[in-house]
């Protein structure tokens, strides 16, 4: 079968990242009370995933209020979760490039204030997997979370989408929208595909904030660049941070590699809104969707 629709030991593979994944969002949500180090809970949820014997796919991103996405703390973070901090925990893990990608969001304190939010996203992300059948349509899955979302009075953000996954490639090509009318794919058979919700009490649109320390490389480097090279080894096309790069010559690599790697901007709610965010990895299969990061989201709350 193509990379695309892993079988046999790659599947066996993608299950196990997508548990250690599920693991470490959990984690995540359980590290990130009042007065905890950003910078502390990100390399614990990352420490984690490689203990269990998986590599990061993705710098754990810990974006708070109205970053919807795209935050990893640096090595000189010194910002602490404050109660009432509205938390995305946005985790990825990978084994031998089979990737899985989740996320939940808490209310830092364990607060109320923003239930409501968080339940729109819990029952967005389950009625869009309810909605996921080999061959059927996209947009099924998108209206399915739309629908969700509004049902509270809140707006999906239609900039951000979930999106298909393969072997060293966390985002595929095919977008899975939270809006519906913007796609006419369908899924097949045995497709890795993240189901990727966001509510927000905003406008549901996304602007670009300022570096949020996550770089990805473009290309590949040349192959006379020995340190380039390694790092290139390492995380191929899938995002990391500097906070990896510890050696010196690896920071020096990355400053002589600076047209080869993009950078990733914080995506910031357009009008100020808070942001929630659910998220599981799934296979499409025959008579649905399995869950493979399913060690388990909260139940929706009736908030």
């Amino acid at each position: 079968m193509s990379a695309s629709v892993p079988d046999g030991a790659e599947l066996t593979r993608w299950r196990t990242a997508a548990r250690i994944a599920g693991e470490a969002r959990e984690l995540g949500v359980r590290l990130a009370r009042p007065g905890a180090l950003r910078r502390d809970v990100a390399e614990a949820i990352e420490r984690h995933i490689r203990s269990q014997g998986a590599e990061p796919a993705f710098p754990a991103n810990l974006s708070r209020n109205v970053e919807a996405a795209h935050y990893t703390p640096d090595e000189a973070d010194t910002a602490r979760f404050e109660t009432g901090d509205l938390v995305k925990v946005d985790v990825g893990a990978h084994l031998d490039g089979a990737v899985a990608d989740t996320a939940d969001t808490v209310e830092v304190g364990g607060g109320r204030r923003q239930a409501h939010l968080i339940a729109a996203v819990h029952e967005a992300v389950a009625a869009g997997i309810r909605a996921v059948r080999a061959d059927g349509p996209v947009d099924d899955v998108s209206r399915a979370i739309a629908s969700a979302i509004r049902a509270r009075g809140l707006n999906p953000v239609r900039d951000l989408t979930g999106h298909t996954i393969e072997r060293y490639l966390l985002h595929a090509g095919k977008s899975i929208p939270n809006v519906p009318g913007l796609s006419d794919a369908t899924f097949r058979e045995g497709e890795i595909v993240a189901i990727e919700p966001f509510a927000t009490n905003g406008e549901g649109r996304i602007a670009n904030g300022p570096f949020g320390h996550i770089l990805r490389f473009r290309r590949p480097p040349p192959a006379d660049d020995a340190a380039l090279a390694a790092l290139y080894g390492r995380f191929r096309t899938l995002p990391f941070t500097a906070r990896w790069a510890t050696r010196p010559e690896e920071r020096a690599a990355l400053e002589r590699g600076r047209r080869l790697l993009q950078t990733y901007p914080v995506f910031l709610e357009r009008a100020g809104g808070l942001v929630a965010q659910a998220e599981h990895t799934i296979r499409v299969g025959p008579a649905g969707a399995e869950i493979l990061t399913a060690a388990a989201l909260p139940a929706a709350d009736d908030g």
